[in-house]
């Protein structure tokens, strides 16, 4: 039978890779968990970890080897705490060059929580917009799974294993399909986001510590080239890669080796199919990778059946 570990993290890292797990769990198994926002900083507001995207895990899943694929499920995702962080200047490299100088100096501020009401409101710093709030909507900003060859990858970026991918989509409900590439796959996550617009172009969205609750299932010999996933109404592909025609271009392809292998279609079916109905948004564009995102409703699929 599954089982459902409750886990409380002791040490944070600030990388990707094959570190020693902290925990072993079995295909099915349910965690539950708690992570620090991406500026160190813990549900007691305390100072838990240097910043940088400091990640829980990582977590071994028994029976996970190279060339298989990993199902994350992310069940639910609850801050624990009613204060948000965020960058309050656009980033520059999200404008043209010679506009920068146009920006005010990068400064923090920060947004308080109400978890009852589901909303954010900004408290500093005090700005034209008078009381500005935003729904709480959380994401997981940064997770994935050890990278190929021992690696160990900086938790600002990322690439076919996932990492700082900053995508609005990775919410509660949302199965994310990562290639596997070291025995027990090694996951790891961290840096959630109470909201988030697309792009995380202040370099943030509005950082915050969190319980995360995700489930987990081994896909045999099943190949991945890079991050899938699917929601109740898409299916999608992620693309990490800099420049960012680069990342459109490895989504798109992994949406379409995913259209032929899982649905049967052929080149030229899976083709059309995609030029007729492809979504395309952008995750992160803010950090050395970018992520783009290749989207296709679930509809325009009703009528070829997974393989």
């Amino acid at each position: 039978m599954p089982t459902t570990h409750h886990f409380r993290p002791t040490h944070y890292h600030h990388t990707i890779g094959s570190h020693e797990p902290v925990l072993t769990i079995a295909d099915g198994d349910t965690v539950v968990t708690t992570t620090i926002d991406a500026f160190g900083r813990d549900e007691d507001d305390a100072q838990a970890a240097p910043r940088g995207n400091p990640m829980v895990g990582p977590f071994y899943v028994q029976g996970a080897e190279a060339g298989d694929g990993l199902a994350f499920h992310i069940e639910r995702i609850t801050p624990n705490r009613k204060v948000g962080r965020i960058f309050t200047a656009l980033a520059a490299n999200t404008v043209l060059p010679e506009y920068t100088g146009q920006l005010p100096e990068r400064g923090e501020g920060e947004f308080r929580l109400d978890l009852d009401e589901g909303t954010a409101t900004l408290i500093h710093p005090t700005t034209q917009l008078g009381t500005f709030s935003v729904p709480i909507q959380p994401m997981i900003g940064c997770f994935g799974v050890a990278p190929v060859r021992g690696q160990f990858i900086s938790t600002l970026t990322s690439g076919e294993f996932g990492g700082n991918m900053d995508y609005r989509g990775f919410a509660a409900g949302v199965t994310v399909y990562f290639p596997v590439f070291m025995p027990g796959a090694l996951v790891h996550l961290g840096d959630v986001h109470a909201w988030q617009a697309d792009g995380e172009i202040l370099g943030t969205g509005i950082e915050v510590s969190a319980e995360v609750q995700f489930s987990v299932r081994v896909l045999k010999s099943q190949k991945i080239g890079t991050v899938r996933g699917e929601n109740e109404t898409h299916i999608f592909t992620a693309g990490n890669a800099r420049p960012l025609d680069q990342a459109l271009q490895i989504a798109t392809t992994e949406m379409d080796a995913w259209l032929r292998q899982a649905y049967g279609l052929d080149a030229r079916s899976a083709g059309l199919l995609l030029g007729h109905y492809v979504q395309y948004e952008v995750g992160n564009v803010f950090d050395p990778a970018y992520t783009m995102i290749c989207k296709l409703p679930k509809t325009a699929l009703a009528a070829f059946r997974k393989v």
